[in-house]
């Protein structure tokens, strides 16, 4: 195959994801945001597995990476979904952290341009060190960064599942292409003489 081939493509492609997932992965690490921090780490253990087999020409590899990819572009539109309040989801929510913190989006109090101010708590309620954060001038609401990070897994992987199809069309059709010995016994053990 060529430089420029579906292969090359691909590995390309999953090259992209990994990076994306990584800094990805990072950022929610540091909202504590459990569901994505899960999902991004399956999603970088398969997209290994899906690289691994493009490298090595294993098509089954990438036939686990093209099942992920769909279900990674409907966690994405979920997440979509999500930070966009559509259809009775709420941003508000502990959902991403599995109820188990207060913890939300990294980017909610450090977006670019926000200026995060910590406002102690009222007398009234005796919240022991906890006290109130407020932001204010942010260029871009987080949800809008949140909605641009799962975009982009959604264009890396839409692009990623058509060109594992198209490697493992070509890798099959390889695989067909070659005869069995019952086939033509002289192209493994030369002409009969």
């Amino acid at each position: 195959m060529g430089c420029c081939s579906g292969r090359c493509t691909l590995i390309f492609l999953c090259t992209l994801q990994l990076l994306a997932a990584l800094e990805r992965q990072i950022f929610d690490f540091l909202g504590y945001q459990w569901a994505p921090i899960l999902g991004n780490f399956l999603h970088i253990i398969i997209v290994i597995l899906g690289l691994f087999g493009t490298i090595q020409y294993r098509p089954r590899y990438i036939t686990v990476y093209t099942v992920w990819t769909a279900i990674w572009v409907a966690w994405n539109v979920f997440i979509i979904c999500f930070y966009l309040e559509v259809g009775g989801l709420s941003k508000d929510t502990d959902l991403m952290t599995f109820n188990i913190s207060i913890h939300r989006s990294w980017w909610r109090e450090h977006g670019p341009g926000c200026v995060r101010r910590v406002v102690p708590a009222p007398p009234s309620q005796s919240l022991d060190d906890h006290s109130y954060i407020s932001v204010s001038g942010c260029l871009m609401e987080f949800q809008y960064l949140e909605v641009i990070h799962s975009a982009v897994q959604v264009l890396l992987s839409l692009i990623g599942f058509v060109y594992a199809c198209y490697v493992i069309s070509v890798f099959t059709e390889d695989e067909d292409s070659c005869f069995s010995p019952s086939e033509n016994p002289t192209a493994y053990f030369g002409r009969n003489k």
